[in-house]
C-alpha cells in the first residue's frame, strides 16, 4: 500500500488549524484565562471559513480532472477531519 498523497496547500492548512487550535485549548487549560476563550471562538470563526474556501478549491480542482488530482481529493477528506476536531474541543470547554 503507498503512501496517501495530499497537496500542499491542503495539508499545510490542515495543520496550521490543527496546531493553532490545540495550542490556544492547551494554553487555556494551563492558564485559565477567560479572554482566551473568547480569542478562541473568533479563532474558530476564522479558520472555518478559511477551511471552507481552501476545502471548496480543493474539491473544485479534484472535480475538474480527476485523472491526477488523487491528492485535492484526499485533500479534502483531510480538511473536513478538522470538523469533528473542532466540535470535539469545544464540546470540552
Amino acid at each position: 500500500m503507498g503512501k496517501i498523497k495530499f497537496s500542499p496547500l491542503g495539508e499545510k492548512t490542515f495543520l496550521i488549524s490543527f496546531l493553532l487550535g490545540t495550542s490556544l485549548l492547551l494554553l487555556f487549560w494551563i492558564t485559565r484565562a477567560e479572554f482566551l476563550v473568547v480569542f478562541g471562538f473568533y479563532y474558530v470563526v476564522i479558520a472555518a471559513v478559511v477551511n471552507l474556501l481552501i476545502t471548496l478549491y480543493e474539491l473544485m480542482e479534484y472535480l475538474s480532472d480527476v485523472s491526477e488530482k488523487k491528492r485535492n481529493g484526499n485533500s479534502v477528506l483531510l480538511l473536513l477531519l478538522n470538523i469533528p476536531i473542532t466540535f470535539l474541543y469545544l464540546s470540552i470547554l
